[in-house]
Formats: structure tokens, sequence, C-alpha cells
């Protein structure tokens, strides 16, 4: 067969995910995987039977391309609950193919060549390829010291007239952080009497802590008029691998987003779908996740609260950050390796999506586990 010698990559510079090196890194060494964002316990069995009850009641073709209708009213309603914001579930809510389908169709309708978009650094690493995917450029914005505040005005400066989208994300991921009141209505005064769409990033949004409230974007009119919020069931129901999840736009947005949406997946698993629509009928199995998952995290921090870990609780995500400068002054990288390696514990550095990789000496651990995977990466962590 002929070699094809003239290839051009339309990512020259993309990497292979941090969270694809540091999985198998733990499996290459048989260590506990605190690094990648999953679960290691069971969903829900209710759940899981409200799936085999679709496959045998014949919901195994194809869905209607933008979501199972009895779904995306449940979405609908439980926006509504939470939010007091109506969209109208026939021309305002999609389901997609997980939230990273959702992000990339958001980004891929509305960026063009030329057109900047605001990304607040340390962020989710698919932002910036489906943006350069599309011909747009990223405009990063770091976030402020080890507490990763927003400086609105370096946000304000950044603005231009090539300016077609700012993303958030809140509860932010990998730094457990969440945007506050104050934080939305900044942004809702910068935004307003300008173009820009507003791609807001909610997939933890039910995993907030300490009396806290998730501030989404449908929350605050003159954002909700702009913004495209994307979500996650599976990051909700403890359940990734099913790559389910949703956005809800005004029509005029969604109408755009639908048609990559189309394209890109045309529809999303038709009996999980179903699952959800009934399982979403009762909220107590959302609202009842930020105790549930605030009880691991402090499970987790008690156990390593005497060792030489420094850290802030996060205030959401099911991620912690724990500062080890009074370990070692090796590189975040480096010592993420070495404990992957030496020790058999595996996270996430965080300097990889800083800009220009800047290291505050922290590593993203996940929470998300068994009481008993919690206690064994503690030994570890207190053993240093």
């Amino acid at each position: 067969m002929a070699e094809i010698t003239r290839i051009s990559s339309k990512l020259p510079k993309s990497e292979v995910s941090i969270f694809t090196v540091m999985s198998k890194m733990a499996v290459d060494h048989n260590a506990i995987n605190l690094s990648q964002g999953f679960p290691n316990f069971e969903t829900d069995k209710e759940l899981k039977n409200l799936v085999t009850q679709a496959m045998k009641e014949g919901y195994n073709q194809y869905p209607p391309a933008n979501g199972v209708h009895e779904l995306r009213q449940e979405i609908s309603k439980k926006i509504e609950g939470l939010s007091g914001v109506a969209y109208d579930p026939v021309s305002e809510v999609t389901v997609t193919s997980g939230a990273t389908e959702a992000l990339f169709c958001a980004i891929s309708a509305f960026v063009e060549k030329g057109d900047e978009v605001i990304v607040f650094k340390p962020a989710y690493d698919t932002y910036e390829p489906t943006i350069l995917l599309n011909g747009g450029k990223p405009v990063q914005i770091q976030l402020k010291g080890k507490e990763y505040k927003i400086d609105w005005e370096e946000v304000k400066e950044a603005i231009t007239s090539r300016t077609k989208m700012l993303i958030i994300n809140t509860p932010h991921n990998p730094t457990g952080t969440i945007l506050s009141e104050a934080d939305m209505k900044e942004l809702e005064s910068l935004l307003q009497g300008t173009d820009i769409l507003l791609l807001s990033d909610e997939v933890y949004e039910h995993l907030i802590f300490d009396g806290e409230e998730h501030q989404s974007a449908s929350k605050f009119p003159k954002l909700a008029e702009r913004a495209i919020v994307c979500s996650s069931f599976g990051k909700t129901f403890h359940n990734t691998g099913w790559k389910t999840g949703y956005c809800v736009a005004p029509e005029p947005l969604m109408k755009e987003i639908r048609k990559i949406h189309e394209l890109t997946t045309f529809s999303v698993n038709h009996p999980m779908q179903r699952a959800y629509a009934e399982y979403l009928k009762n909220p107590e199995h959302y609202l009842q996740l930020a105790h549930f998952y605030q009880q691991k995290r402090d499970f987790f921090l008690d156990l390593i609260r005497d060792s030489k870990f420094s850290f802030t609780p996060s205030k959401g995500t099911y991620f912690q950050l724990l500062n080890f400068e009074k370990i070692t002054t090796e590189n975040d990288v480096i010592f993420a390796e070495r404990l992957v390696k030496k020790h058999n514990l595996a996270s996430i550095p965080v300097s990889v999506f800083n800009i220009d990789r800047k290291d505050h000496h922290q590593l993203r651990f996940c929470f998300a586990k068994t009481g008993d995977t919690l206690k064994k990466a503690a030994e570890i962590l207190c053993s240093f």
C-alpha cells in the first residue's frame, strides 16, 4: 500500500489528554485511580432497572433526534424548579451524547474563522481544541491565585469587537471552586449591550457543598437570553459511561445548535433516555446528591487532615485540590508521576490546565469513590 506523505493536522499542537495519560499509568502500575473523574461505585439499581425495562418494552431503535419528548419535559421541569426559568421542551432543550457533545455543538454552531472566545484557565481540555477546529482563537484568562478567582477588570479588557463567546464552568473542574451570585451579576453587567454568547458548563450543578447554592446562568435573565447551558446525567447519576447529557438555550440559539447535533450524533441512546425521563420524576434523586458527595469530601479530608498536604475544602464537583509544598519542590507533573509509579496512587497535576503551565504545586484528586478506596488513598497520602 502506498504511503501517504502529505497529511496536514488541524490540531498540530494537541497532545494526549492528561486524563488518558494518568489513567493508563494507574493501570500500568496497579494504582488507585483518583485521577479521572468517574465514580467507582454502582449507579442506582432503580435507574438500571428502568433501562432494562425500556429495552424490554422495545425502545431500541432511533429516538427523536433532539431527544425523547418526555425526557425534555422533565429536564425543563427540573430547571424551572431550581432556577425559576421555563425552557420550552420542544424548541429549547436538546439531549446530547454527554455534555462534551453539547459543548462541541454549541461552539461549532457559532464560532467562525477569526472569532475570539474567552476561556478561563485552568479549563476543561475540550474547549480550546473545539474553538481551534472551527477557526476561532481562544483568549485565555488565568484565574487568580490559589483560590482561582476571576478578575473581572481583566475580562473587560479582553473583550474586543471580535469576541464571539465567553465560556464559564461552575462548579469548576479542576479546582472545585464556584462562581458566586456577585460573579454572575458582574458577568451579566459586562455582557449587557453586546452580542457575545455565553457558554455555561454546569455539569456538576448538583454537587455543591456547605450550604452554597448553584448560580446557574439560567437564573439571571440578561444572561439566560444569551446563554447555552450544558449539563450531564453521567456526572449527576454516577454513570459516566452512559454518555448522556443535554443543553438548553433560547430557541434562536438552539435552532443552530441542533443543526450541528444532527450531523454529529443525530440521536442519543434510546432506552437510557426513557429511564432518565422516569427517574427525574422524583426530585430527591438529584436533590440529595450535594449531601451525599459532601459526606465523601469530608470523609476524605478528615482522613488526611494530619498529613503534610494542605487544602481548602472543595466547594463543588467531586474533586479536591491538595497542595504539596511542604513535601517537595518538584514540579506537579513530576510529583504526580512519582506518586503513581512509586506509591500506586494516581492524581491529576493542575499545571497542565494553566497558562504557561503555571505550577501552584497542587494535585487534583477525585473523591467519588467508595470508603475503602478513599481510606487506602489516604494511607498513602499520610505516609509522606
